[in-house]
């Protein structure tokens, strides 16, 4: 994928879904990975030409894992001129060595998220931007099925009123293999994680079954997304109508 199809793509959910407005300070929460720095370079280049200014601000969230050098991004950051912000944590360490838990990731991702929050918050930033793609939204919604019973996918944006800081997706309608493509032709500095749990979770199961769905009927995926776009989920917002400017996806 080239960067003008990615721009194009986050243009088009930005505008369906009224994710961004004159003024907004956005923080980039910056994991590391593949799907946060080409959410990056999404965003970094929107800016360029979106008729509603804002502006950008980077975060990771150190979890306190040794050998996680983040100098790469750090210089990435400097490069795209976008301010960058590393939070100093010990999550890593209350939730494996003190806590011990045997099904870590919903509480780091809580302690994670919280700390997030909390430092853009103090960083003057009214919205944060989450790196989810296509396959992600997929992937809850089958894990919702199995795991709680219900048809539910997260939102493309979401309020949290208790910070007073709008969650958005702008990476809604990209596919996982998209980013993958950008992350080749880019040669994007991601840090893999460190933590015990990753590549063992539910979501890494969700993403197998997916895969496997996917290669057994070709296009289902697709057709799950769309479900999921029209299925009238509690606290989805409507979708707005197209002006003509953005709203489509280029083959470039």
């Amino acid at each position: 994928m080239k960067l003008q199809r990615l721009l194009s793509y986050t243009r088009r959910a930005v505008d369906d879904y009224r994710m961004i407005l004159p003024g907004d300070r956005i923080a980039v929460g910056i994991s590391g990975g593949k799907d946060s720095l080409t959410l990056l370079y999404a965003l970094h280049g929107l800016k360029r030409f979106y008729p509603s200014a804002f502006e950008l601000q980077a975060i990771t969230v150190d979890l306190g894992f040794p050998d996680f050098d983040l100098s790469r991004i750090q210089a990435l950051c400097e490069q795209l001129e976008v301010p960058y912000t590393i939070v100093k944590s010990e999550i890593g360490q209350i939730i494996f060595q003190e806590r011990k838990e045997t099904n870590p990731c919903s509480l780091c991702a809580k302690m994670r998220k919280g700390a997030l929050n909390e430092k853009a918050k103090e960083l003057g930033c009214n919205k944060i931007a989450y790196a989810h793609h296509q396959d992600d939204v997929v992937e809850t919604m089958l894990l919702s099925l199995i795991y709680e019973g219900r048809f539910y996918s997260f939102s493309p944006y979401t309020y949290l009123d208790r910070m007073d800081l709008t969650v958005i997706r702008p990476m809604l309608y990209i596919p996982e293999a998209e980013v993958i493509g950008f992350q080749n032709l880019m040669k994007l500095p991601v840090c893999k994680s460190p933590c015990p749990a990753d590549g063992h979770t539910r979501r890494e199961y969700a993403k197998d079954l997916l895969r496997q769905l996917n290669q057994e009927n070709p296009g289902v995926k697709e057709r799950m997304f769309s479900a999921i776009l029209n299925g009238n989920i509690k606290g989805w917002p409507q979708r707005q109508p197209q002006t003509g400017k953005g709203g489509s996806v280029s083959n470039e």
